[in-house]
């Protein structure tokens, strides 16, 4: 069996990783030019009930245990005046542990063969060939073909269309992304309000607000919400920083200024992320010697889970195909069924409650505004 997997992000890779495990080869094919052609975004916590259970699979969990940022599960909720409504601190037994995305790639990286990752292979299009086989181009005008195709090439996957002609749609909001650093010296009232975990402030109107993670050291990265229109966002010149952090902190008028700080003040041009969605519960008939993992199949606005369930897609692909020698068509249905079935509600409520507050009691109010709910009058 010819395994491809397109896109070396970390589903692709929990499924290189997996099949490895499991003795069965396979070859990724990457549109970077190398691991470290771009910064691989911040922190992930990785979930007990899906991520964790993908690392396990990958017999990686010590491994996984070694790139833990001890504290990072701690929370603070404030409103936009900085005052604080919430507050959890990390005394080490929640099961959201918090990594660097990139140290996670790595270590995937690094339990694969030599040569597993192809870089520099950017897909630009997929085809079925007369025998069933599936070939891949690529833009440097390379082609592969295979027997078994799955694509983890991300929101604008270019396998996705041998199965479905859904594509993703704004869903009305982005992330603004900036980095202070050296916070802790240079800007102590950012980090005190920030903290020693995750910060999540909204000031009551949906659609705006301002996240933040504490990175490795007294690294603060912000995510900046903004529910407006993609032509809103185009009119902003992010070309210019300074302009662009000007007009994008001009949202958040009269909000505590160790709260804006986190645009006004970063050590980084701000980037702009905004969200897209493939539609919730998509299914598409079974097609012979392809599948997706990730957001490839189900892309939803950032929710927490996403880069959860793309390590979990690829972890149960990698155990469907060794469970079943012989029988492809049988692993990808299985696979299929139950990941259709986990896109369809990606997120459990009252699981993710448990998750980020235990068992204590959490104010409904309390959670809406973490979520960026509009409040009842």
């Amino acid at each position: 069996m010819h395994v491809t997997i397109i896109g070396a992000g970390l589903g692709g890779l929990t499924l290189a990783r997996v099949l490895h495990v499991h003795g069965i080869p396979a070859e990724v094919h990457e549109a970077e030019s190398s691991p470290a052609a771009r910064m691989q975004g911040g922190m992930l916590d990785i979930h007990d009930y899906n991520g964790q259970l993908a690392v396990e699979a990958a017999g990686l969990v010590d491994e996984f245990r070694g790139l833990v940022l001890e504290g990072r599960q701690a929370m603070r909720i404030l409103d936009r005046n900085g005052t604080l409504l919430f507050e959890k601190t990390d005394d080490g037994t929640g099961g959201r542990p918090e990594v660097l995305r990139a140290d996670l790639r790595q270590l995937l990286l690094d339990a694969l063969p030599a040569g597993t990752v192809h870089w520099g292979h950017k897909a630009t299009g997929a085809r079925t060939l007369d025998d069933g086989r599936h070939e891949v181009t690529f833009a440097d005008g390379t082609t592969v073909v295979t027997d078994l195709l799955v694509g983890a090439d991300g929101a604008w996957s270019k396998v996705r269309p041998l199965l479905t002609n859904a594509v993703p749609e704004y869903v009305g909001e982005a992330f603004v992304e900036t980095y202070l650093h050296d916070a802790d010296t240079r800007h102590p009232a950012t980090a005190r309000a920030v903290g020693g975990g995750s910060m999540v402030a909204n000031g009551g109107t949906p659609g705006e607000a301002i996240n933040a993670h504490r990175e490795s050291g007294d690294t603060l990265h912000a995510y900046v919400v903004l529910a407006r229109p993609l032509d809103w966002f185009a009119a902003v010149d992010f070309t210019d920083p300074a302009a662009a952090a000007a007009r994008i902190a001009a949202e958040f008028d009269g909000w505590a200024p160790e709260l804006t700080a986190l645009i006004t003040d970063a050590d980084t041009a701000p980037v702009l992320r905004p969200h897209h969605t493939l539609p919730i519960g998509l299914r598409w008939d079974r097609v012979p010697g392809v599948t997706l993992v990730g957001d490839a199949a189900h892309l939803t606005a950032p929710n927490g889970e996403g880069a959860n369930l793309a390590m979990l897609d690829g972890a149960e692909l990698g155990q469907a195909l060794a469970a079943h020698p012989g029988d492809v068509e049988a692993a990808l249905t299985e696979y299929e069924e139950a990941m259709f079935t986990r896109s369809a509600n990606p997120v459990d409520e009252a699981v993710l409650l448990e998750s980020l507050f235990g068992d204590g009691e959490v104010p409904r109010e309390l959670f809406d505004l973490m979520q960026g709910r509009e409040q009842a009058s």
